[in-house]
């Protein structure tokens, strides 16, 4: 039987971006906080002298042990999920500050139309643009209202930034300027100008000098030594929850982390959440801890996963489509985004590509979200077109032009000439869910702990390859301006379907946000419309992707919540505003 402990003002899970942000702004309130994290304990001084390739990039160290807690997989809601089981498929985050400790750093702000992709996109195609079985919907936050968030986290991060030249309006210019150039960047930027397109640098966590943010936490300047992604900062440069949102709930004196912790449950009565249940690893000890607030800010699976298991909230079904939990799942998915592009091998330029960092780089806008006009082009949303100068670690980058032998002389020949006269150009795309993309339990395989894994459908549909065709092609005219000799183009295949093999962290939706709760599961704060005490922050409340990545909005929307979190506490009852004072009757 589980033992019951004292009761706390509010009780966290997770200590990521949006569960660290939740805790520093109402420890800062002088609430007592108690966060529950499922990994083990790391400090900033755990990553000095870490750029072990095979510790991390091989053995996956800061990752999600799959064989204990996993997620299944499938491409049809006929099929049979697989649980996915290799790191190299699922990079998920854990252990103190989750995947934000991994992350590479790149903050962009999400464009006005995301916020009001159905009404928008009504106005401008009509109705009959938006496919069949397409679930798009109006989050009921407009980016003006979303805005101050985003510079408060952008203030709070040090992030190092160019103004976009065809971005959102903003309130102010970026903390910090941008990232250094390089010969390939400059290149890419020549290209893009060429072509008349609108190049920018990457918005970037990786900090170009030493900051230190309103909170009094201290960030130190890049060193451009190419270890971010799957790694913590060897110099405390890459802004991260562990330098910065953690330290400030810590330094409150009302915060406590307790790691190996795994929690199961929401407690709740039917009305309100009381608490959350865990496990702790070590022992196997069940615990309780009551709270007058409870706070989901674990990954997207996580969250998903425990209102499901908690029964809280009505389980999506895509036959009536009918409940809102797990519905709209969306994701940057390996074969449509990210992973895919265009390579250029040059024959007379070299490159430094040793140096680098996680969003060191550039990028164009002109075919993101509904920037490009889409009468003409049979799908919805868009994408922006990335160079990243990540940096060429020794173990993992051995490409040579498509054709070349596996092996032999030929291959090492060439491995050896094109290392450093090499570059790789992506279009991340968004994608847009449908009636057949969400999650739910599976009836079939069961965690370390005898509950359910959580399943995951995801059934692609004829806008999604066709938009991610259209940014390939447009990577490959850019290469081709770049002067590359040799030109290898990914293709989409007419089948391309998901799998098993994730490759990327950005997965969002589930736990929908939006003005009505008929509609959706919280509210623009957040807040659980069937739980008024009970916050899900984090991606899973997104109801689309877009193409860009989603951290820094997860981040505003962490910092709303938190709002919203206080006005609870002081006030009870509803968070609303405006068009949100509905209730459910």
């Amino acid at each position: 039987m589980a033992q019951e402990l004292e009761k706390v003002d509010a009780v966290i899970v997770g200590t990521g971006w949006a569960g660290g942000i939740a805790a520093a702004e109402l420890t800062k309130k002088d609430y007592q906080v108690v966060s529950l994290e499922r990994g083990k304990k790391q400090t900033k001084d755990d990553f000095v002298g870490t750029k072990d390739e095979l510790k991390y990039s091989i053995r996956y160290e800061l990752m999600q042990d799959l064989s204990k807690e996993t997620v299944t997989a499938r491409s049809h809601i006929d099929n049979t999920a697989r649980p996915v089981r290799n790191n190299s498929d699922a990079r998920l985050g854990t252990d103190t500050g989750g995947a934000g400790v991994h992350w590479n750093g790149v903050s962009f702000r999400w464009l006005p139309y995301d916020f009001e992709i159905y009404s928008k996109t009504v106005e401008k195609y009509g109705k009959e643009k938006i496919p069949k079985d397409c679930t798009i919907k109006d989050w009921g936050i407009t980016y003006d209202e979303l805005e101050p968030y985003y510079d408060k986290f952008e203030k709070m991060a040090g992030i190092s930034g160019e103004e976009n030249p065809i971005g959102p309006e903003r309130s102010d210019k970026y903390p910090n300027p941008p990232m250094k150039n390089t010969m390939s960047i400059n290149l890419f930027k020549e290209a893009t100008k060429n072509l008349g397109y609108h190049p920018y640098h990457l918005p970037s966590a990786n900090v170009t000098e030493q900051y230190k943010n309103p909170d009094g936490e201290t960030i130190n300047a890049c060193m451009y030594c190419a270890f971010c992604e799957e790694y913590g900062c060897d110099f405390g440069a890459k802004s991260d929850p562990i330098v910065t949102v953690l330290e400030t709930a810590k330094k409150s004196g009302n915060f406590e982390i307790r790691n190996e912790s795994t929690v199961t449950e929401v407690i709740h009565d039917g009305n309100k959440a009381t608490g959350l249940k865990y496990v702790d690893n070590a022992s196997g000890d069940e615990y309780i801890q009551p709270a007058d607030l409870v706070v989901l800010a674990g990954f997207t699976f996580t969250n998903n996963k425990l209102l499901l298991m908690s029964d809280i909230g009505k389980p999506y079904n895509p036959d009536t489509q009918e409940g809102i939990i797990g519905k709209n799942f969306t994701g940057h998915f390996n074969n449509l985004s990210t992973y895919i592009g265009a390579r250029g091998f040059f024959k007379d330029k070299k490159f430094n590509l040793a140096m680098g960092a996680g969003a060191l780089g550039a990028t164009i806008d002109d075919f993101s979200g509904d920037n490009m006009d889409h009468s003409d082009v049979d799908f919805l949303h868009g994408y922006e077109v990335h160079y990243f100068q990540l940096g060429k670690r020794p173990i993992a980058h051995n490409v040579v032009p498509r054709g070349t032998p596996a092996w032999g002389k030929e291959f090492k020949d060439k491995n050896l000439f094109y290392h450093n006269r090499n570059l790789f150009i992506t279009p991340q795309t968004g994608f847009l869910p449908n009636r057949y993309t969400y999650m739910d339990l599976d009836p079939t395989y069961k965690d370390a702990l005898g509950n359910p894994l959580l399943r995951v459908t995801v059934q692609y549909d004829e806008q999604d390859r066709k938009r991610a065709q259209h940014g390939v092609d447009k990577c490959g005219e850019i290469m081709k301006e770049m002067g590359a000799d040799i030109i290898d183009t990914d293709g989409v295949a007419d089948d391309a379907t998901f799998d098993h093999k994730f490759y990327t962290d950005h997965f969002l939706g589930g736990v929908m946000m939006g003005d009505d709760p008929d509609t959706s599961a919280v509210n623009t704060y957040s807040q659980m419309w069937d739980m008024e005490n009970l916050f899900v922050i984090g991606g899973s409340s997104f109801p689309h992707n877009s193409n860009y990545n989603p951290t820094e909005t997860i981040g505003a929307f962490a910092y709303r919540a938190a709002e919203g979190m206080d006005k609870y506490l002081q006030d009870g009852g509803l968070v609303t505003y405006g068009k949100q004072e509905t209730r459910r009757v």
